[in-house]
């Protein structure tokens, strides 16, 4: 019993090949179908993440949490999920995405569900670990299905699209706890309400997404698209072995460890500005907390517009290219966090305005770092590739959870944005060293 479970964890097998003549119109039927539905999934899985930022004032004052309690909890979760996101990551690429990506939503919709009666911060920060290990369940598998399905040359812009998850996920989360805890009155809808749209959603995963072309009748998507980029190996369809995808293809690349180091500093600009938002605004901008939860909304629709331009751009301007759209985004969002940092109390619309600034141009860099990994090694290894550079990027995560909680805490948040700008310098310092790499122009 327990093999026929493990089964369907593995590799789709291939299955019966379509006519040709009926190739075109299936794939474009298809991955139309996955984009919907890895779009949907991980959005949903940003429900059972980024609910906890806005479940942070509640914390605070129903519970008596202090700053560093919250971010202590919070930084279970993205330790977890760095971890996972890489462990998982290599998992991912020996398994069935259908499979492997419902399990982890649904196992992260259970564990919302408890988390609102448990009593003690030392339980919260347990189950929020195991959320945050979860939640590395989600990038992974949807790397490989973008690397399975989506050619090299268009990778940057369907990339782009499927990224916008992100911001759907993340900002969506904002308007429904209002609702929610409207209609409910008990602010723990805030995790219970999440959960049962994330168990729901796992469920029609597994019923709508497909692992690879090939597991449908199609062929691979290089010979559809007559696209065949240079990524180390001769066989592309050849499943690689774990130890051959971590040592040969990941640790072993200068670039990945000089986009993982990126990641730190650019995670830990998203991460201390978003996840701290709904605090920052309404303990020392004297916000309302209605208008911090539509900002916080804010900050992540702006980054719609963002991530299409970067990742057309990084396509078609730059021929593949991912740094230097990176570079320009980051050096203006340190101004704008400069602006955010310095901007009087009560001006709500310059508030407004730079976490929309933010917003636009961080998601540029997040996403093109995980897309620079992904170009870089064959596409059996894209989940390994990002989830080292996932990991490293959850260390950031962790410094903007806990340390900016602390540095706050014992510093004001004078010292949480010395951080800030300082991390978003060195992550524009270490993305200009990848400045030419993946160039097509000299493939």
């Amino acid at each position: 019993m327990l093999n026929k479970i493990l089964s369907i964890y593995k590799p789709a097998p291939h299955c019966e090949p379509f006519p040709s003549n009926e190739v075109p119109r299936e794939y474009a039927r298809y991955r139309l179908q996955v984009m919907i539905t890895i779009f949907t999934g991980y959005a949903v899985y940003y429900f059972v993440r980024q609910n906890f930022s806005l479940a942070k004032p509640y914390l605070i004052k129903e519970l008596g949490l202090t700053t560093g309690d919250v971010g202590l909890i919070a930084s279970a979760l993205t330790i977890a999920y760095g971890i996972s996101k890489f462990v998982m990551g290599n998992v991912s690429d020996r398994s069935n995405a259908r499979y492997f990506m419902a399990t982890g939503l649904i196992l992260s919709g259970i564990v919302n569900l408890i988390f609102g009666f448990l009593p003690s911060v030392t339980l919260m920060m347990v189950f929020w670990f195991m959320n945050g290990w979860f939640q590395g369940m989600g990038w992974p598998p949807c790397g490989r299905i973008m690397t399975h399905w989506f050619s090299d040359r268009e990778r940057g812009t369907k990339m782009a699209i499927w990224n916008l998850a992100h911001n759907v996920g993340a900002g969506t989360i904002g308007p429904i706890v209002s609702l929610v805890v409207l209609c409910l009155i008990t602010w723990k809808s805030i995790f219970y309400v999440p959960a049962i749209i994330a168990i729901i959603a796992g469920i029609l995963i597994i019923i709508f997404l497909r692992d690879t072309p090939q597991s449908v009748g199609l062929p691979p998507i290089e010979e559809y698209m007559n696209d065949y980029p240079h990524t180390g190996v001769e066989d592309r369809e050849r499943e690689l072995t774990a130890s051959e995808i971590l040592f040969k293809f990941v640790l072993n690349n200068k670039f990945l460890w000089i986009l993982a180091l990126a990641n730190v500093f650019v995670y830990v600009v998203r991460y201390g500005v978003v996840n701290w938002a709904p605090t920052y605004l309404t303990t020392i901008k004297d916000c309302p907390p209605d208008l911090a939860r539509w900002q916080f909304f804010i900050f992540e629709y702006a980054g719609i517009p963002g991530m299409l331009l970067s990742g057309w751009a990084s396509d078609k301007i730059f021929h593949g290219r991912r740094a230097p759209m990176s570079v320009l985004f980051m050096f203006i969002v340190t101004g704008a966090v400069v602006l955010y940092w310095l901007n009087p109390v009560g001006r709500f619309w310059v508030d407004s305005l730079a976490l929309s600034v933010i917003g636009f141009l961080i998601y540029g860099p997040v996403m093109l770092i995980g897309i620079a990994a992904v170009d870089i090694v064959p596409k059996k290894a894209a989940g390994t590739a990002a989830g080292f550079t996932g990991l490293f990027g959850y260390l950031g995560a962790t410094v903007a959870e806990v340390g900016i909680g602390k540095v706050v805490q014992y510093y004001n948040w004078d010292g949480g944005f010395i951080v800030l700008i300082a991390s978003a310098l060195l992550a524009t310092f270490l993305l200009s060293l990848t400045w030419n790499v993946h160039d097509r122009k000299t493939e």
